[in-house]
């Protein structure tokens, strides 16, 4: 496992900001044949039409962008092939994963030396995982006078370990100073389901809060007194339907749902809301290692100090060759094309920077290579 810690600027993410589709077309005479000669300017190789159904299950935290390739994917790029994927949480995603009832799994917690070990065995051959996307973890509020309350790390754990109880707290007042704070009692919404948004939110408060005790992973003891949600989505609904609702979604289903926002205290101690280009910041890193095992921790600058990725799973043998097909060209569009990258960006999400695709390809281009 790497920790990449983020101090500076981002510079080596770059991410789409808009979509160009350049068609460009020569037009000229033809010169005159011979008698006789009925040869021809070669015409282009057609492209191959793939046909099948792709099943993928895993992390909600991508659903939104997922949801919206899926749709473009099957409309305008591969019409005869269908994408259902199943948001289900990242443990389900693992575990669907190896049990090996999908295609290709998701989650935001990278597959572990032991998962690896794991799905070597019961499938015979390597599992692949690759990142996708990056997102920020957001603490959003089902009530719009908190836009852009300020939490620190401390904070945030006090919250979520039902120590700090009322948004009058001194602990919040001290943080904002400008707020007129309700006597109101804080109600914290977390993922009930094995979560890999789970995961990023308390890797952050294990590494960044002194005062966090129940530990980090896809899933936790939550204290009483908290409210559970199964998946992005239940999380979402749980802050809206309870006054003094918060919780911790993917940035995504905020601003779907247009769901006010904390400002959260990064590494540097300035209070960052997140945003599409304080994401990117928090992915200044110097490397990300080939086994694409990495947490994002530290983040400073301008960058939005609570960012996690997505991983995609799949394996080196074992698929019918045209769901091999299918899954290569589905994720190489995915990751690589300017029109997913924009898909995305519109989300709120960070894509993948120049230095990080072509490596992200090689992996993508090793499933079913040990057929």
């Amino acid at each position: 496992m790497t920790i990449l810690r983020s101090k500076k600027a981002l510079t080596g993410v770059a991410v789409s900001a808009s979509l160009a589709l350049l068609l460009g077309a020569c037009a000229s005479e033809a010169e005159p044949t011979e008698p006789g000669d009925t040869t021809s300017p070669e015409a282009p190789p057609a492209e191959v039409q793939l046909s099948g159904n792709l099943e993928g299950a895993g992390a909600s935290f991508p659903n939104p962008v997922f949801q919206e390739y899926q749709f473009v994917y099957s409309s305008d790029v591969q019409p005869g092939v269908t994408i259902n994927y199943q948001s289900i949480g990242s443990g389900g995603g693992i575990e669907q994963f190896l049990l090996q009832t999908v295609d290709f799994g998701s989650s935001e917690r990278y597959l572990r030396d032991e998962d690896l070990a794991a799905a070597e065995e019961g499938r015979g051959c390597a599992a692949i995982q690759f990142p996708v996307l990056f997102g920020a973890v957001t603490l959003a509020f089902g009530d719009e006078q908190f836009e852009g309350l300020v939490l620190d790390a401390e904070t945030i754990a006090g919250i979520f370990q039902r120590e700090i109880t009322n948004y009058n707290d001194p602990a919040i007042a001290a943080l904002n100073p400008d707020f007129d704070l309700p006597d109101l009692e804080i109600i914290p919404v977390h993922r009930s389901d094995g979560s890999g948004t789970t995961s990023v939110f308390t890797t952050y408060l294990e590494d960044a809060a002194s005062n966090w005790t129940l530990g980090s992973g896809t899933e936790v003891q939550w204290p009483s007194g908290t409210v559970g949600g199964q998946g992005n989505e239940g999380v979402t609904a749980g802050i809206e339907q309870n006054e003094g609702g918060i919780g911790y979604v993917n940035q995504a289903y905020a601003l779907v749902n247009d769901l006010p926002t904390a400002a959260i205290v990064n590494a540097d101690g300035n209070a960052v809301q997140a945003t599409l280009e304080a994401t990117t910041e928090a992915l200044e890193v110097l490397e990300i290692p080939d086994t694409f095992q990495f947490d994002i921790l530290g983040v400073g600058g301008n960058g939005f100090p609570i960012v996690g990725a997505n991983w995609i799973f799949a394996y080196e043998c074992g698929y019918e060759q045209n769901t091999a097909d299918m899954l290569i060209d589905y994720w190489t569009w995915a990751t690589q094309s300017e029109e997913a990258n924009q898909l995305a960006a519109d989300l709120g999400y960070a894509v993948l920077g120049d230095s990080l695709k072509p490596r992200v390809l090689e992996a993508i281009e090793r499933i079913n290579s040990a057929e």
